[in-house]
């Protein structure tokens, strides 16, 4: 599974960059009645990370094409391959992304204009982490070809995305603060309704993986080929050590997040910790992704020859 490890990165960077633009999104419409002024100050440093974030994706992916130029020769099957579908929407969504954000830090065009802007990016985002998930929904991969392949990357989307946010924002408020910056409470309020959401979101988000997770053996259980039992014995028992890893990895992060963060609004000691705290889930929950997608492409057992 190790030699995946190109398509493992662009994968996991490219949902958790859609999932920080969608998130920052719904900030944006959840506090609507908050002072655009603050809104910017506390989204904005989190924006500019998730440009770089997919091109660095973008770029991993192409190592498992041998050479970067193939590129170019796999738009030319739009009509027919999710790949190709893959990859110009890749391409448009970082693009869309890049000109929100220039738009974004130079305050050009209207509010509404950048706005609009920022939706046809989310919408562009999350149709691509759909062309994703059917690039890989083969008839041939009995493990890869149910519903709980675009469920599993979209519950990673939102997930990491969000845990990723909760970590940008709060290190930026930080790193504000550190170098003297006037304490500003309607911002701090932001972030702390903001980060608690996202560990509200979070718990969600891991209700439905661990639920998810045995109706998932039990199809791979009733599908009857010679496949799905092969990937069956596999994740009981060659990888059940990688899947209780991930598990209680992502288990540890949202939870201690979630735990940490409804208790800060009582305790100054917590709040202090929040920098650490927020870190820490994101890395051990983008930890637990990590594995989770290594765990993807070993369960890559084929019908046939």
């Amino acid at each position: 599974m190790w030699h995946e490890l190109p398509l493992v990165i662009f994968t996991i960077a490219a949902q958790m960059s859609v999932g920080s633009f969608v998130v920052l999104g719904i900030i944006q419409l959840v506090n609507w009645n908050t002072p655009q002024r603050t809104l910017d100050k506390v989204t904005m440093p989190a924006l500019y990370a998730i440009g770089p974030l997919l091109v660095f994706g973008l770029a991993a992916s192409t190592l498992h094409l041998g050479s970067p130029m193939r590129a170019a020769n796999a738009l030319l099957h739009l009509q027919s391959s999710w790949l190709s579908r893959e990859i110009l929407l890749g391409m448009l969504f970082a693009g869309s992304g890049a000109l929100f954000a220039v738009l974004q830090w130079f305050r050009w065009g209207p509010h509404r204009l950048r706005q609009a802007l920022a939706l046809i990016t989310a919408v562009l985002g999350l149709t691509l982490v759909y062309a994703i998930s059917q690039v890989y929904s083969l008839r041939t991969i009995p493990a890869w070809a149910t519903y709980a392949t675009p469920l599993r990357f979209y519950i990673t989307t939102f997930l990491l995305g969000g845990v990723a946010v909760a970590a940008a924002l709060v290190v930026a408020s930080y790193v504000r603060r550190r170098r003297g910056g006037e304490p500003d409470p309607e911002a701090r309020a932001l972030i702390t309704r903001t980060v608690q959401g996202i560990a509200f979101g979070g718990i969600l988000a891991l209700g439905l993986k661990f639920i998810g997770q045995p109706a998932y053996l039990s199809y791979l259980g009733t599908e009857g080929s010679a496949a799905a039992q092969a990937t069956l014995e596999l994740l009981n028992g060659k990888y059940m050590w990688l899947s209780a890893a991930q598990n209680i990895l992502i288990f540890a992060g949202v939870v201690g997040l979630g735990f940490l963060l409804f208790r800060m609004a009582r305790s100054r000691g917590v709040s202090r910790l929040l920098p650490v705290v927020t870190v820490a889930a994101f890395v051990l929950v983008l930890s637990g992704e990590f594995i989770g997608r290594l765990l993807f492409y070993a369960t890559m057992v084929r019908i046939g020859i």
